[in-house]
């Protein structure tokens, strides 16, 4: 009852039935006819306005409703009830001026004809959204809480509200982006759901290793590496892999060179696919794999792929940030290092400046035949500032 009691339905039907009552009796009323048909065509078209109006309530309640399911959460009705008002208050219109006119409504609906081209014309936005939302709501492409991406549009965020005309995309800057709801069915953009009801969150970064850090290990650092817990039964299988290549190459004459090898990069990804299939935050149900891409000028990429099991977005950070401190942090372990593009502080210590120029005194900074010089500038700013 809340619903009908807040959209005033009882109140439209109160006033609607004593005005066709009224309309209905004035027969009775010491009346001239013509001055009793004017009466009564007025009277019911204001009672076909708050009928109107009840029928429009109700919509509105049923809307209400409907809102407060479980179902009713996530997929809006919105559309298809603006769509019913809509078509409503089209044909009142029609009756209330075949009332006046005392003409049938069928003559003017057949009458509409000649004027639908104009009327396609003018109402084109309305059709084209009418269609839209019918088939996103028929489809489930789209409700009520999903995050979407649209970039041609400038929105990234979470839908709001689904109306016949527009779709609400609260930004994550707390913005609201207005989109007609024509374009979500005619361009494309993405939609997030899908990624929350499978449970997993894609991981996909790369780390670029320094090529000139790539290099064999020793037998002496494979030792130390057996400290690992995570590369102990690794090493010990590639060992006896690697053992069993070269066994037919121990020959004295043949160079160590041509021998199979542990790399410490190769190393790195087997350590960091041991980690992952442990790492608590992980999804170990999903694809999972570290893999070497196309090295380039800056460096050799590492892509770490997989999926955490928190779809959310601060847990997921949380379970990413995690991964890639320990691996960058790991990797001085493994004898390489990241790739970085030469910073300012590189460029002094290579061409022989002082790191921290900037703390030494005003004075110190100028050479020695310049002192005068500098002790003239100082003394021209402290006059400046008095």
């Amino acid at each position: 009852m809340e619903p009908l009691k807040k959209h005033k339905v009882i109140h439209y039907i109160s006033n609607a039935v004593p005005l066709f009552v009224i309309a209905a009796n004035l027969g009775l009323l010491p009346l001239g006819s013509e001055l009793a048909e004017g009466i009564g065509r007025l009277l019911a078209v204001v009672a076909l306005l708050y009928v109107v109006l009840t029928l429009s309530a109700l919509l509105s309640s049923l809307q209400d409703i409907y809102a407060l399911s479980s179902r009713g959460r996530t997929r809006s009705i919105k559309s298809y009830v603006e769509v019913a008002r809509g078509c409503v208050w089209a044909l009142a219109l029609v009756v209330a001026i075949s009332l006046m006119f005392d003409r049938s409504p069928f003559l003017m609906l057949s009458g509409l004809g000649a004027i639908s081209a104009v009327l396609l014309l003018v109402f084109k936005d309305t059709l084209l959204s009418m269609v839209a939302s019918a088939q996103i709501g028929s489809n489930d492409m789209l409700r009520i809480g999903d995050w979407v991406e649209m970039p041609q549009a400038n929105a990234d965020g979470f839908v709001i509200d689904i109306a016949l005309h527009t779709v609400k995309i609260q930004n994550f800057d707390k913005t609201v982006t207005t989109v007609p709801t024509y374009k979500l069915f005619s361009e494309s953009y993405r939609n997030w759901r899908h990624m929350f009801e499978s449970g997993g969150r894609r991981i996909k970064r790369t780390l670029r290793i320094d090529a000139s850090s790539v290099r064999f290990l020793t037998e002496a650092e494979i030792d130390g590496l057996r400290r690992f817990a995570l590369l102990h039964d690794y090493l010990d299988e590639k060992q006896n892999e690697l053992d069993e290549s070269n066994r037919e190459l121990r020959d004295p004459a043949i160079d160590p060179v041509n021998l199979r090898r542990l790399s410490n990069i190769g190393t790195f990804r087997a350590y960091a696919m041991r980690y992952l299939q442990q790492k608590k935050g992980v999804h170990q149900d999903m694809l999972m794999m570290v893999r070497m891409m196309e090295p380039g000028s800056d460096g050799i990429p590492i892509e770490i792929y997989c999926f955490s099991d928190d779809t959310a977005w601060v847990n997921y950070e949380q379970v990413q940030g995690d991964i890639f401190d320990h691996f960058l942090s790991i990797l001085p372990e493994m004898g390489l290092r990241l790739y970085q593009a030469p910073s300012g502080s590189d460029l002094q210590s290579a061409f022989g400046y002082p790191a921290q120029l900037s703390h030494v005194p005003e004075f110190e900074k100028f050479p020695a035949q310049d002192k005068t010089a500098a002790s003239t500038q100082a003394d021209a700013k402290q006059d400046l500032r008095a």
